[in-house]
């Protein structure tokens, strides 16, 4: 399938930030229904979306080029040239929660409440955005037999952005679904949406090819780890302390 998906006055306009697009719209679609039903209201999640998507994306963008400082040492302005690749979501998910903390104590917003709001609609966006991988013939794994796997550049492999996608989008249902009749305590559901995150991208990224490395560790399994650990940490904390709704 070709990554171009049309020309504007010679400009491409490639699926894969067709399909990001797509999910931020959906997302944030969803987020507005969650912040409504938490009481937050639509005009404060709506005022930190306009900061907190581009910003984001910067994010993203500053993350991959520090792990693969390699590639853009010789060429700074290459840095720039993000239409030729290089985001990295885990990135994006650290901006986003930098973005909310300072936000809401601006605003003097409960940051957990609004967290909650935007957990499963995060997680719902990765899972669309990851079809722009397979498009793209990109963050695949390695050769495999088994008869899901893809063939690119001849070879079966693991399609591990279906694996990632597929996962993703149970964890949106299961965080719907917990947020109306499990949770207790303001804040698990995000907390909940970062550590089934990580659980899946530390197994699949030990499938992918294109890893971003610190010496001979997978960054993204690094903190894939730390992903998990620490919320749920926080969450038993919460939990005990009873910071109820």
């Amino acid at each position: 399938m070709d990554p171009v998906a049309f020309s504007v006055f010679g400009l491409e306009v490639r699926w894969y930030g067709i399909l990001i697009a797509m999910g931020v719209l959906i997302g944030t679609i969803i987020a507005l229904r969650e912040s409504k039903r938490l009481g937050i209201g639509e005009e404060p999640l709506i005022d930190l979306l306009i900061w907190a998507i581009p910003l984001s994306l910067v994010g993203a963008r500053a993350y991959y080029v520090i792990f693969s400082w390699d590639m853009y040492k010789g060429d700074l302005m290459e840095i720039l040239r993000i239409r030729n690749g290089g985001l990295a979501i885990h990135g994006a998910i650290i901006m986003a929660i930098i973005v909310t903390v300072v936000f809401t104590r601006i605003r003097k917003i409960d940051f957990w409440a609004i967290a909650d709001a935007c957990g499963p609609s995060l997680i719902l966006a990765q899972s669309i955005g990851r079809w722009g991988n397979f498009i793209n013939q990109e963050a695949y794994g390695g050769p495999t037999n088994l008869p899901w796997g893809i063939m690119v550049n001849g070879v079966k492999v693991h399609p591990t952005f279906l694996y990632e996608s597929l996962w993703n989008f149970l964890v949106f249902l299961f965080l719907l679904w917990y947020g109306r009749n499990k949770q207790k305590v303001r804040g698990e559901v995000f907390l909940l949406y970062l550590a089934l995150y990580s659980f899946i991208r530390f197994l699949v990224e030990g499938l992918r090819t294109d890893s971003l490395m610190l010496g001979s560790i997978r960054v993204a399994q690094l903190v894939s780890v730390i992903g998990v650990i620490i919320p749920m940490y926080i969450f038993y904390r919460r939990r005990k302390k009873n910071v109820v709704i």
